[in-house]
């Protein structure tokens, strides 16, 4: 690979001068505006070209597709600028084609990357910043083979196979997704060692938007429509690797054809939290097997099925925690039910016109304030429910 052609010998912003790992935590924001501050310089770039300077693409990029990156990205602090452009794969499918390679801190930003294995693939940095990108037709987006931190915004991930994914074993860090679309991937998001925390962010039409074999995932005012499958999690590898937790708050998941594949129907993880969210019209009920729930403010309505609670196998003891002020509305079979010996504390529900039970739990603790009526096996069993 040769040196990108056509920087200029000054730069109106020199290369950043980064901290240590956890320097670099404790200043992120800055560290954003620096990068989105940086003024790049239009450049006539070629395929396998190293990038260290501040850059902006001038022409897209048809590359071969080999196991040499179409791009890389050396020097702390350097912002690649697509300008709008594309960097494809131009030659035959093969296992291991890189796009762009990023082998520092950086930001790359504001254009297409397709058909590559891996669209954009880390090597060492402690953070990448992604922004304004479209990811098409790549088996993975985003692809950490060694790295810490991703901050996406305002990004598209379509037809890929995996929209983030790492190297099994071998990494962990953060996926921080904002503002970013994810239609019909096979695996919008894949968890092995690391946390997702997604923001304002909408999935349509994936096959799995998160399969979580290790890690934990906090999904906040995000919308997940029209999916095949919203969350894997199951046991692997004889219970060594679980899902840690997975929390959605404020978020909309509906006309999903089921909130667990076929294969794994129940999410089986340490922790499941669901706050302030809508699930309406998905083609089955939520299976949470866990050792901790907390469960506030949600609205089951219109499901093939409700919230079933159940214990961790894996763990000792029952499950335990709040299931408090929802609302369990029209659902096929029962609205809420307990599997014994689970033991959450069950207070201030609404469970109404459900084709089973209201409320059907046995061995949880009763909080007082429950309400059911018109539903079709009977309203309340282990609690005490009154009409309104």
């Amino acid at each position: 690979m040769h040196k990108a052609k056509g920087f200029f010998a000054t730069m109106a912003i020199a290369g950043l001068a980064l901290g240590s790992p956890d320097a670099l935590a404790a200043d992120r924001e800055s560290l954003d505006a620096r990068l989105q501050q940086a003024k790049t310089v239009e450049c006539d770039v070629q395929c396998g070209d190293v990038i260290t300077q501040h850059t902006k693409l001038t022409h897209d990029l048809s590359c071969p597709g080999t196991d040499e990156p179409a791009l890389r990205v050396e020097g702390d602090g350097i912002v690649l600028d697509l300008g709008g452009h594309t960097v494809s794969r131009s030659g035959p499918v093969q296992r291991d084609t890189l796009g762009i390679v990023v082998a520092s801190d950086s930001m790359v930003r504001n254009g297409t990357i397709r058909g590559f294995q891996r669209g954009v693939q880390t090597q060492g940095a402690a953070y990448l910043r992604l922004h304004a990108l479209t990811f098409a037709d790549n088996g993975a987006a985003v692809y950490n083979f060694a790295g810490n931190y991703f901050l996406v915004t305002n990004s598209r991930f379509i037809g890929n196979g995996a929209g983030f994914s790492s190297e099994i074993d071998a990494s962990a860090g953060t996926f921080d997704v904002r503002s970013s679309h994810f239609e019909n991937n096979r695996l919008a998001i894949y968890l092995d060692s690391h946390t997702a925390d997604v923001l304002n962010s909408t999935f349509t039409s994936n096959e799995v938007v998160v399969y979580c074999f290790a890690g934990s995932a906090r999904i906040r005012s995000s919308t997940l429509s029209r999916n095949q499958a919203v969350v894997n999690a199951a046991y692997q590898f004889q219970s060594r690797d679980i899902c840690d937790e997975i929390r959605f708050e404020g978020s909309i998941i509906s006309s999903n054809t089921a909130l667990g594949p076929t294969e794994a129907p129940a999410w089986k993880l340490a922790r499941f939290a669901m706050l302030d969210t809508l699930v309406v019209g998905n083609g089955s009920g939520l299976t949470a097997e866990t050792w901790r729930v907390y469960a506030h403010g949600n609205t089951f309505w219109n499901n093939a099925g409700g919230l079933t609670l159940a214990d961790s196998p894996i763990v000792s003891g029952p499950q335990t925690g709040i299931v408090r002020a929802n609302r369990f509305l029209n659902n096929a079979g029962d609205g809420l039910r307990v599997l014994p010996p689970s033991k959450p504390t069950v207070i201030g529900n609404l469970a109404v016109g459900n084709t089973g039970w209201g409320i059907h739990a046995p061995t949880a603790y009763d909080g007082g304030g429950n309400v059911a009526r018109n539903n079709g096996a009977g309203q309340c069993e282990g609690v005490t429910c009154t009409p309104f």
